[in-house]
This record gives structure tokens, sequence and C-alpha cells, in this order.
């Protein structure tokens, strides 16, 4: 292992899921980190999180702090042009609002999904949890300053810090290009002024230097180009690999607090994706009343309707037995979002079996109108469907 300083952390990073864009494989992205003696790695490929169950499980065996993240596209309507937002989450929260984001920006419906970045003003809570940086290639903030429209980049820079109290960063890169290197300027001067931190990143799209060739050819597949365009060439001149730490020191020797800031960053980043246990989502209950007191409430209005005024006490004890596990096992919302979906469905004319499998041995299914075959005239035992003794998930089988 090659031994470094570890006062730098890459947050920059964009792996294999950056579908042509990155050549970075994460088993080999995560090797070669390891081999620079880096403690933590940040993932942020191009709105996208489906890299990140296999870069969190791949740091985790190499010893490596996972830093979960995302580059998200920011689209306004005003605006004829994309530009990128880095996203990091300093915990579960914030994972969970990168999730929510990517999402809304996937469901948008555009070409290239985007938001809008008044989502941040128009709902606070998912600013939660995030650390921002405002990228120097691609981001507004840098877009106006390279047209000398400073007043604009500080509103910008302003609005960020307003969104994200605390958590807000300008980034610095040099990848070796010219013109990087004339934009420095504006951004610390922006940076000093507003009192805003900056982070030393690098743009990583591949790993070793010598890889720039995958990287060049996704970039031509992706953009339509060809090797041999001079516009595409140009690319062999940015070094966008996985550098070393005495590499980031050596072109930020005036800048050390912004390579010092990326593992301030890494710091405050301790996100733990809970595995092997069922994270269930919540149906959306009435205030003051809990899931299971709901899906009670609804059993009681089914078992009318099923049996009217024929209720036995024996139906009322099973019908209690089975809330009883139903409650104890956690399953409460289970149901009720079955339960929802199977009526929207026959409100609809929506066809839905009678029932098959297990289920059709539950009498809060049959009295839900999830299946329709009566578990108590026939005889069929609940505990085919869900036992206390053996915790498994409950396995409904609707054949619409």
């Amino acid at each position: 292992m090659i031994m470094m300083n570890d006062s730098f952390v890459h947050l920059h990073v964009h792996t294999e899921y950056s579908l042509l864009e990155s050549g970075a494989r994460i088993e080999t992205l995560v090797n070669r980190a390891n081999e620079l003696g880096m403690n933590a790695l940040a993932i942020t490929d191009s709105c996208a999180m489906y890299g990140v169950l296999p870069f969190y499980h791949a740091c985790k065996r190499a010893g490596i702090k996972p830093i979960i993240g995302v580059e998200l596209f920011l689209s306004e309507e005003e605006e004829k042009d994309i530009y990128k937002l880095v996203l990091l989450a300093e915990n579960f929260y914030g994972y969970q609002n990168l999730l929510k984001l990517v999402s809304d920006a996937r469901l948008s419906g555009k070409r290239i999904p985007g938001i809008s970045r008044r989502v941040f003003q128009q709902q606070p809570g998912l600013t939660k949890g995030l650390i921002a940086i405002s990228p120097m290639i691609e981001g507004d903030i840098s877009h106006y300053l390279q047209q000398g429209n400073v007043q604009q980049a500080e509103i910008l820079a302003q609005e960020y810090s307003t969104y994200f109290p605390e958590s807000f960063f300008l980034e610095v890169q040099d990848h070796g290009l010219l013109h990087e290197k004339e934009g420095l300027e504006p951004i610390i001067q922006l940076g000093k002024g507003l009192s805003i931190p900056l982070v030393a990143t690098n743009h990583v799209n591949y790993v070793n230097k010598e890889d720039v060739t995958i990287y060049e050819v996704l970039r031509a597949i992706g953009e339509g180009l060809t090797l041999t365009n001079p516009e595409q060439m140009s690319s062999r001149q940015g070094e966008y690999y996985l550098k070393s730490y005495y590499e980031m020191e050596e072109g930020f020797v005036f800048f050390p607090e912004a390579l010092k800031n990326s593992e301030l960053i890494a710091n405050r980043c301790q996100v733990d994706i809970p595995m092997g246990e069922y994270i269930l989502p919540s149906f959306p209950v009435p205030k003051e009343i809990s899931s299971i007191d709901y899906l009670r409430m609804k059993c009681e209005e089914g078992i009318s309707f099923r049996y009217g005024n024929q209720v036995t006490l024996a139906i009322r004890e099973r019908m209690e037995y089975e809330l009883g596990v139903i409650n104890n096992m956690g399953f409460a919302d289970y149901f009720l979002i079955v339960w929802d979906f199977v009526r929207y469905a026959r409100e609809n004319g929506i066809g839905v079996g009678p029932g098959r499998g297990s289920a059709a041995g539950s009498l809060v299914a049959y009295v839900l109108q999830i299946t329709n075959i009566d578990p108590i005239k026939y005889h069929l035992l609940f505990e085919r469907f869900l036992n206390p003794e053996r915790i498994t998930m409950p396995d409904i089988d609707i054949d619409f």
C-alpha cells in the first residue's frame, strides 16, 4: 500500500453508473483508493443513485468510509442551460433526501432529468442532512462568473448559502487545463467576499492516468463524436483520474485550506445504510390515529359488510387474534397498502382474483375485501399465512 497524507478526500467522483461519462468501475476505483491509503471516498454519479449500494459494500470491504452523494442537474425554465450541483449526504436523513431529489428529477419528464433550484426554497426539508458543492465546471455560479456577471453569481451563491446554511462550498479544480486556471481567481474572490469556503476536488471519470482512452471512447459515444475529432481529442489534456494526495497538493500549493476542507466535509458525512432488515413504507393515516387502529377501524367496517348481524364470538376472536399478530409483527401498514390498491382496482373496474395461496387463510384479508374466500367457512389456517414463531414477510398473491 502507498501511504499518503489523509488530509484530502475525493468528493466529486463518477463511476461506471454515470453512463457514457465515466469508465471508473467501482471495484477498481475502491481498490486504487485503498492503494493510495485513502480512508474515505465519495460517489457522485450523474443524477443516479443505483451505484450507491455496490459502492457502499465495496468501500466497507476495503475499510474505506463511503461518502454518498450525487451530481444533480438543475433546470430552470427561464435559463436554457443545464447546470450541476454536487450534493453529499451527512446522515441517513440526507441520504433519503438524495433519493427523493433524484426521483423527482427522473420523473420530471425532461430529456435531461433535472429539478429547479426553487425546490430548495419551496421544500426546505429536502436540504436537511445535505452538503452542497457548486461545481467549478458546469455549475451555475461559475457560469455567471465566466460571463462576467459577478452580481448574478453573488445572488446565486447567497441563495445556496441560505438553502444549505454552514453546508455550502465553492469547488476549485485543477485538471491541468489553462481555462480552469484562469477561472480560479473569480471563484476565490467570490468565496472571500461572501465568506463561502472553497473545497478542492478532482472530477474523477477514470481510475488511472493511463485509462484516459476509456473516457475518450465513452465521451465520443455519448456526444456523437469520433476519436479523430479535435474537440474529442482535447480531453487528453485533462487529468480526470483518481489523483493521489501529493498530486492534489501540487495543484493547490496556494490553497491548502481547500484541500483540508475536503477532509472536514468527509468527517461530517456518516451514512449507515441498514441492511438485512425490512423497511416498509408507511400508509398515510389520519392524524391522531395509529396504523393498527386505522386497520382495526377498516376491519370493523369490513366485518359488518361480510357477515352483517351474523358476527359470532368465534369470528370476533379470530379477527382480534389476527390483528394482534399483525400488530406485533409490524405489518399494519402493509395490509393498509394492499387494501388501498385492491380497493382502487375494484372501484375502477379492474378484475381482482378471489384469493390464492396462504393469504386466503386470513380473516383480516377477507373482511378488507383483499380476498373473497371466507377462511372461517372453509376452516383455513391463518398460521400458514403469518406465524409469530416464524418471522417472514406476508405474501399476498393478487391476480389482476
